[in-house]
């Protein structure tokens, strides 16, 4: 893998890197500054670097504009590069498909999908709309929110 650490000295850091409509911290090792992507991890992070041949502790503004565009191709082709297990959105509604969803799209598809809860009036979309918890969790004494019930301040 080569690094751009060599060249130090004579190129200039890019401060922010322009990845998937998203700004990247250029100050950040490749692998953490590649997760400021929505839908990206530490380890996807490191999965895209290697496949684009870029090492994934080297910083990213000291990346030449190759391995840049090799980031950005890594990243638009990150379903064929990974199994299917590591997608994070599972056989999605519309298309019946696994898929890995970056940026807007993962906020879009949730709000898809608690959209979709609610209109069917499925029992987590119930418990969406209503502000309570969805998981099975105990209420009767976490997940409050505001002043706590049932506790009284030692008057003085």
């Amino acid at each position: 893998m080569p690094t751009a650490e060599k060249g130090r000295e004579d190129d200039e850091i890019k401060y922010i890197v322009r990845i998937a409509q998203t700004d990247l911290d250029g100050k950040k090792a490749t692998q953490y500054a590649l997760t400021g992507l929505k839908g990206v991890g530490i380890r996807t992070a490191r999965i895209l670097a290697r496949s684009a041949g870029v090492d994934p502790t080297s910083t990213m503004g000291y990346l030449n504009d190759e391995q840049i565009e090799g980031l950005r191709e890594s990243v638009a082709q990150f379903t064929s590069n990974v199994p299917p297990w590591m997608f994070n959105h599972k056989k999605s509604f519309a298309t019946g498909q696994d898929e890995h969803l970056l940026g807007s799209q993962v906020e879009l598809a949730l709000r898809e999908d608690l959209n979709r809860m609610k209109k069917t009036r499925s029992y987590k979309g119930i418990r969406h709309e209503r502000g309570h918890k969805v998981r099975g969790q105990r209420t009767k004494s976490t997940g409050r929110r505001g002043a706590t019930v049932g506790v009284q301040r030692k008057k003085r």
